[in-house]
């Protein structure tokens, strides 16, 4: 069958449409993205503004007929943490199914980490032992660990790239003293996290999806994405370090221009390394190996579990 999945995230609208059946690799068809940038069109009250949900209306309408057009036998749409954290969603989600004939479901921050989980498993597969599970949006991080294919422990932290952009980080690039106020904090914030996730015992891998990640192996060297999915990237604490004290004198339009590095991305990029460096102290874990899989997959596999 031929599934689309529309994932509204903090950042980008993305629509991905993959050939899929129980028991095969979902083949991917079509990867689109648009970047929205929800999370910096919360007013002070916490609502999501006009413009940004007159572009989220715009986007689900785009994605929806394309979905159409490639003869999709259903569209999985979802929504993350901007959504989820406006306190006017509830308008806004009537108001996107009203105008796109498109319907939402809005994930908790714990949905997140064990559909990402999934997918994550299902990638690397059993031989991967005990797993742990990271994966940094533009609102929170995502955290997961477990024996089995559903995690034992899912968690989701307010530690979001864009979040903490916008919340701590000031200048461009920002001040000495705003990283290390945002590191303490950040640092505060996974304590607690991290020994509930190393209580049932050490993981035999740790593994990170998302973006950010991504983005930040790539600046540690790690080979492109026209290498292909099945090279085996990863990112160490050393290199980590490097990139830190790299990107915080460059502006984010020169960090931009860098190989790997999204334009619409580039100024959360110091955020999602503090998040990085933090997570890797507080489990004690000197590198994540990267997966190509996350969220988007993950709703895939759990719908064709559910279809059959």
């Amino acid at each position: 069958m031929r599934l689309g999945v529309l994932d509204v995230g903090s950042n980008t609208v993305h629509l991905l449409v993959v050939d899929a059946h129980l028991g095969a690799q979902p083949t991917p068809q079509l990867s689109r993205k648009s970047v929205l940038r929800l999370a910096e069109h919360l007013d002070k009250r916490g609502d999501l503004k006009v413009e940004g949900a007159d572009a989220l209306v715009g986007a689900a309408l785009g994605a929806r007929r394309q979905a159409k057009e490639l003869h999709c036998d259903e569209l999985l749409a979802f929504a993350t943490s901007a959504v989820r954290d406006a306190r006017n969603s509830t308008e806004v989600l009537a108001r996107v199914k009203e105008e796109s004939g498109v319907e939402l479901l809005v994930l908790t921050g714990e949905d997140e980490a064990v559909l990402t989980f999934l997918a994550v498993r299902r990638w690397f597969g059993w031989s991967a032992g005990r797993l742990l599970c990271l994966d940094i949006g533009g609102g929170s991080l995502e955290l997961a660990v477990g024996c089995d294919e559903v995690p034992e422990i899912a968690l989701s932290v307010p530690l979001g790239a864009g979040r903490l952009t916008r919340d701590w980080l000031d200048g461009d690039p920002p001040s000495k003293q705003s990283v290390e106020e945002l590191r303490e904090y950040v640092a505060d914030q996974l304590a607690g996290p991290a020994k509930q996730l190393l209580a049932p015992g050490l993981p035999d891998r740790v593994v990170a999806s998302s973006k950010t990640f991504r983005t930040l192996a790539r600046l540690a060297g790690a080979a492109p994405s026209s290498a292909g999915p099945r090279v085996r990237r990863s990112l160490q604490i050393n290199g980590l370090r490097q990139i830190i004290g790299f990107i915080s004198r460059i502006p984010a339009a020169d960090l931009a221009e860098l190989d790997g590095v999204s334009p619409g991305r580039a100024h959360q990029t110091m955020a999602g390394a503090v998040v990085a460096e933090q997570a890797m102290l507080a489990l004690g874990i000197p590198e994540f190996e990267l997966s190509p899989w996350a969220l988007r997959e993950g709703v895939i596999l759990r719908r064709l579990d559910q279809i059959h």
